[in-house]
């Protein structure tokens, strides 16, 4: 007789699909059956539950978070209150992320991503679910942002003049564990093939800023990868956090070299030290006319990036910005 997974009934959210998404992915709960109820007497039969029954037991197998004087987080840093999702993850994502890279859970890069997609995918859905804003602020919100999946999910349950049957919002919350799911394991391949191994270039460029620039403020990729994800870390890790302002790599496509400025924190648009103001908006002659330094391309117009046609050309740039305000 096949496992059954059980989670409530009505409005769902992104945690409790994703959370049952995740535990079919373990080597035992592979092809539970899903249960939606919100009836206390069939949880109780069940071999899982999430998200519902104001109980969280990992022995027991229950992963709710609702009920009063919850507090649990990941830890490893984080402190964000963790959904149903986040349980599962916490209990059980070692051995989904080692499935997917096809290690033993034991391998240190399965841990290394475990921490990696909890921190890049699951963290935000946890706060999401729990009411926890991106950044503390007074301030009202400059746009509207029902782009994330957590807001996707929740526009896959039945609008109010649709179908809204148990069997119609199964049918709906099964999409919801697809959608969340496929999301999901993308974020860990990204983690395991790209963001990982991109690591070591990144480690490389800092141990060599010196030779950059005297100041060892600009870095220097030898080969273009994700660096912006790994800077913060390996700063922190080197006793050099703050320290970056530039980082040079080249442009694979134009084989044009870039200077773009590190932003004051992962994912802020606000730059340490943007490029400077005289040059922003200009392009070819006219920016190399403005800096008095040779093949320049461009500027944009907020300063966080500029290209020269040469490596020569974009380290005079990183210098002379190190210089003006």
């Amino acid at each position: 007789m096949a496992l059954k997974i059980g989670t409530h009934s009505g409005s769902f959210h992104c945690d409790e699909a994703l959370g049952c998404f995740l535990l079919q992915q373990t080597q035992r709960f592979a092809g539970a059956e899903v249960v939606r109820s919100r009836d206390p007497e069939l949880l109780k039969t069940l071999d899982v539950v999430v998200d519902v029954g104001g109980v969280y037991d990992a022995e027991a197998l229950r992963f709710d978070h609702h009920q009063r004087g919850f507090t649990e987080v990941f830890g490893h840093g984080f402190n964000t209150k963790l959904s149903s999702a986040g349980l599962v993850y916490k209990h059980f994502g070692r051995e989904i992320v080692a499935s997917a890279m096809q290690l033993p859970a034991d391998h240190p890069d399965v841990q290394t991503v475990w921490l990696q997609v909890y921190r890049s995918f699951l963290e935000a859905v946890d706060a999401i679910d729990n009411g926890v804003n991106q950044w503390d602020s007074e301030a009202p919100p400059k746009y509207v942002n029902n782009t994330n999946l957590s807001a996707r999910v929740g526009r896959l349950n039945p609008d109010w003049n649709e179908d809204a049957s148990d069997e119609a919002t199964m049918q709906r919350f099964k999409q919801a564990m697809q959608l969340t799911g496929s999301e999901f394991l993308e974020a860990v391949q990204y983690a395991a093939k790209s963001w990982l191994p991109a690591r070591s270039h990144v480690k490389e460029a800092l141990e060599q800023r010196l030779e950059v620039h005297p100041s060892g403020r600009v870095m220097k990729l030898n080969t273009f990868c994700p660096w912006k994800e790994h800077l913060y870390d390996l700063e922190a890790e080197m006793g050099i956090s703050g320290q970056i302002l530039y980082c040079l790599y080249e442009d694979d496509r134009e084989k044009k070299w870039r200077i773009q400025a590190v932003g004051v924190a992962p994912g802020s648009f606000d730059s340490r030290k943007a490029l400077p103001a005289a040059w922003r908006g200009l392009r070819d002659a006219e920016l190399s006319a403005a800096c008095g330094i040779p093949g320049g391309v461009f500027v944009h117009a907020s300063g966080f990036i500029g290209g020269n046609n040469t490596l020569e050309g974009a380290v005079a740039m990183a210098a002379k910005a190190l210089e003006m305000e």
